[in-house]
């Protein structure tokens, strides 16, 4: 509200010296066309500031039960769990089910913002109505329905002890036990090694972001063995490394490998660990510094920071969030720092129905 009073500072300035200049039979008129403008800047400032997107840190009792059904009670129920953890309300002021149309796959458009894969574990309805069995990517995704979409991003899905960490805030904080839980999710992985794990933890620090994060990431990008571009790839006399897959994208395998491995290159990334540490930083800038500082939220890009909204994902991968989630709890629990500080950041969305 800094800028309203600004400018109504600004307005009564201009008209202390107008009032000055102008005869006393139309000072009147002045002064009624100064209380409409100020009036009409107050109704347009206050619009603008319903709409806007705001973070709140959740007190047990702000929270709109009527308006967001069926929230309260799972953080209530997994605070009583875990009184250490806190819980911060995202209001995105975004209407779900508009949400759910703008994630779903439209006519006229190549690759489907959501994709699950070309398994029978999904259901039917789970396979979005315009593709159906048209694959994507590799051969082994299709197109998501809105069913499929709404049901993975619907909070309400998520605020329990298996789904949770989606919202978790990927900060980084500093452990006694970090290498403990890294060395769990890294055994008999590509990243199975002490310097890697060193990695993990550097990269961590420098941006600020939860080792544990970095690890699931790229378990989930490269398998747990590893691919081409994680073991190394031959580019230009080099090996090279790029773990995260950094611009490795094209119609073939090979234009794949060659589109990553010259970013890789570009980036001096000759060993995993230097891949890892550079990587992250691109995560950083793309992602976290632009609000998306959840797997939800990398995931599902309604974070309106940068004045764009579903544009900026991470993955196709519907599934990604949750598959991530479930390491990330894994590593918390078997570090015993499961009841640490962590805060989760809840999205709400407007007209969630019951």
């Amino acid at each position: 509200m800094k800028n309203l009073k600004d400018i109504i500072d600004n307005l009564i300035i201009a008209f202390k010296s107008i009032n000055r200049k102008i005869p006393k039979k139309v000072k009147k008129i002045v002064l009624s066309i100064l209380l409409l403008i100020i009036i009409f800047t107050l109704i347009f400032v206050l619009i603008k500031e319903a709409k806007k997107q705001k973070y709140e840190i959740y007190d047990g009792q702000n929270l709109n039960e009527e308006k967001y059904p069926g929230v309260k009670e799972l953080i209530d129920e997994l605070s009583s769990k875990h009184p250490n953890w806190t819980f911060t309300l995202f209001y995105t002021k975004l209407d779900f089910e508009e949400v759910i149309e703008n994630e779903g796959h439209k006519d006229g458009v190549a690759n489907p913002l959501n994709l699950i894969p070309d398994s029978s574990k999904y259901p039917e309805s789970w396979k979005c109505q315009i593709d159906r069995d048209k694959t994507f990517d590799n051969g082994t995704w299709l197109c998501a329905s809105s069913e499929a979409i709404k049901h993975q991003m619907d909070p309400r899905n998520i605020i329990n002890e298996e789904n949770i960490f989606q919202f978790l805030e990927l900060r980084y904080t500093e452990n006694e036990k970090t290498k403990q839980g890294l060395e769990y999710i890294t055994k008999e992985t590509f990243l199975d090694d002490d310097s890697i794990l060193d990695a993990l933890i550097e990269a961590g620090k420098k941006a600020n972001l939860n080792p544990y994060f970095i690890a699931s990431r790229l378990i989930q990008e490269q398998g747990r063995s590893g691919t081409t571009l994680s073991k190394g790839y031959e580019y230009n006399g080099k090996t090279v490394y790029n773990p995260f897959n950094i611009d490795a994208s094209g119609n073939s395998r090979e234009e794949i490998l060659n589109n990553g491995a010259k970013y890789a290159y570009d980036n001096s990334w000759t060993s995993l660990e230097k891949a890892i540490v550079g990587g992250i930083e691109y995560v950083k800038e793309d992602y976290i510094n632009k609000g998306q500082n959840t797997l939800y939220l990398q995931k599902f890009d309604v974070v309106n920071q940068d004045k764009e909204l579903y544009t900026n994902q991470y993955m196709q991968n519907l599934l990604a969030p949750e598959s991530e989630a479930k390491n990330m709890k894994l590593i918390y629990e078997e570090s015993d720092t499961l009841d640490s500080s962590l805060n989760f950041i809840i999205p709400l969305y407007e007209n969630m129905s019951n």
